[in-house]
């Protein structure tokens, strides 16, 4: 049998927080899988999920919440063993600072460390289009280790709802953190 996961979720204030709330409410469903969950939200991200959800229930999950300037947080270290790390939605700022390293807040400094691992990172990056800047730092992170799995929906499931649209994004960044779930698969019955 395999061991829970530890889980920690950033949340950046890049549009797309529905993806974020849509992640929650999928890692509650999945709580027997689950051994623990971290959050840590930037300023912005708070701002956002108010502007784009009209309201604050970010804090009605039953996750452990950090502050972004937490370094006590259990993973801003390696020796918590946290397994993966998902950055839903990944301010293009954000991937940055991952990318060379500028651990100046929590979610950067517990990406570091997830790397430094070989761990695994998930950065659901929202921004488009990409500027040279931004393709040279996927493929830094990428290179680092991380995977880049762009917001970028799929349709042949026929969503109905913005929460369903951003579910096909939801759900390959559950499969990519490990966890069984059902969900539509291409041509499967």
């Amino acid at each position: 049998m395999n061991r829970k996961k530890k889980i920690i979720v950033a949340i950046t204030g890049a549009s797309g927080s529905v993806y974020a709330k849509v992640l929650f409410d999928n890692l509650v469903k999945l709580s027997d899988q689950i051994e623990k969950v971290g959050v840590v939200m930037s300023d912005n991200a708070k701002e956002v999920w108010r502007f784009e959800l009209g309201n604050e229930d970010y804090d009605n999950y039953p996750f452990n919440f950090y502050h972004k300037m937490d370094f006590n947080a259990p993973f801003a270290s390696g020796s918590a063993k946290y397994d993966t790390m998902i950055i839903v939605p990944c301010s293009m700022g954000t991937l940055g600072r991952i990318a060379h390293g500028i651990s100046n807040d929590l979610i950067s400094r517990a990406s570091d460390v997830i790397l430094k691992e070989r761990r695994k990172l998930i950065a659901v990056v929202r921004d488009t289009p990409y500027s040279l800047i931004h393709i040279n730092n996927l493929k830094t992170v990428t290179e680092a280790g991380g995977i880049i799995c762009p917001a970028s929906p799929s349709f042949y499931s026929l969503p109905k709802t913005i929460e369903d649209v951003a579910y096909t994004v939801i759900s390959r960044v559950i499969d990519l953190a490990g966890l069984e779930q059902d969900s539509y698969r291409w041509n499967e019955e």
